[in-house]
This record gives structure tokens, sequence and C-alpha cells, in this order.
């Protein structure tokens, strides 16, 4: 006689999950932002509104957690800074990636909403902080100790001052449409942050 083993919540529980942040990148990527509600989620994912209000507090919480979830896969769940001991070449290969994103159409919408969201929910503010702006400050700063340790910048050179100057920038431009988010304006940007931490040239 066959054996029927019970069901196993816990992988019902992730399957749904999964279910939810992929229909939820999905339908941001569809209908922008301002027009994805939980409903549309629920059906899409083939679940009940309850079950993802279960988990998340807010549409904005369900797309930030699917973005993180497309990040993780893309970048291998690693994210470590390169240190090939050429550190200009590493913050290019952090910051080309970054502009290019960026430049993506299909990311705009999502992540002009999703900026939107995180300004006027303090959760959702403390969720991105902890998970992601903290976590990237902090490898960027890692790698950048390595170098000033290894005499590439002076010594006294303000670290935390030196990840806003990268990043920040980048950021500023993108959410003003102040011009063209490109490879030569991301090499430029590290020219510019190593010249002010005083890197010697090449």
């Amino acid at each position: 006689m066959p054996r029927h083993t019970a069901p196993d919540p816990s992988r019902r529980s992730e399957q749904s999950r999964a279910a939810i942040l992929t229909a939820a990148a999905e339908l941001v990527a569809e209908l922008g932002f301002a027009k994805l509600t939980i409903e549309r989620i629920a059906a899409r994912a083939g679940v009940g509104k309850q079950t993802i209000y279960r988990w998340w507090p807010s549409k904005g919480a369900v797309v930030f957690d699917a973005f993180l979830a497309a990040n993780e896969k893309a970048s291998g769940g690693s994210l470590a800074l390169p240190d090939t001991g050429d550190l200009a070449a590493d913050l290019r290969a952090v910051l080309r990636p970054t502009v290019d994103e960026l430049a993506d159409p299909a990311f705009d919408r999502t992540g002009r909403g999703l900026t939107a969201e995180v300004l006027n929910d303090p959760a959702l503010l403390r969720e991105y902080r902890e998970r992601l702006l903290d976590p990237l400050l902090e490898v960027t700063r890692d790698r950048l100790r390595s170098a000033r340790a290894a005499g590439h910048l002076d010594e006294d050179a303000d670290l935390d001052l030196a990840v806003e100057l990268l990043y920040g920038p980048v950021y500023y431009r993108w959410l003003h449409g102040l011009g063209p988010l490109d490879h030569a304006y991301a090499d430029r940007q590290v020219e510019a942050v190593l010249r002010t931490l005083g890197a010697p040239s090449a």
C-alpha cells in the first residue's frame, strides 16, 4: 500500500511567499507602483489577501522584499565589494552596475514609487536602512578602510563622508533627472571621490 506523507506547512508557506514576491515584481513592472494593489498581487500569486497581510504590512513592504530577492539572485547573495588592489577599478565595478540599474526604465518606475513609500513610511524606512542601505555603506567603508591601510588614501580620509560622496550624487542625478546615467558618469564620479580622499594619481 502506498504511503502518504502529510503536507509540509513550511514548504507550502515558502512556495506561497515565493509566488507573492514573483507576482509583486511582475506586476510593478507591468503596471507601475501607483496602480499596484495587494488584491492584484494576491490574484496573480493565487493566494488570499490575508496571506499577504500576515507577512507584510503594506504593498511597499512586499515590493521592497521582491526588490531585495531579485538583487540577491542577481548578486548571488554577496554584498561585498571586490578587493583587487586597484581601488578605482573596484569602485567602478560597483558604481557602473548601479547606474545601469537606475537608467533602466523598468526599474525607474518601481524605484521612484518605492522611494516615495520609504520616505513616507517610518517602518519601511527602517527596513530599507537595516537591510539594504546600511549594509551597502558598511561594505564600501570596509573596502575604503583596506585602501587607507595600504596607503592608497590619506590616513585621515573621512570614510563616512566618502561613501556619501560616492553614492549620493548618483542618486541625486537619478532623482532629479539632471543628466545621463552611464559608465562615463560613474567613472568620473569615482575619479572625483578618489581625488577628494587624497588617492594618488593613476
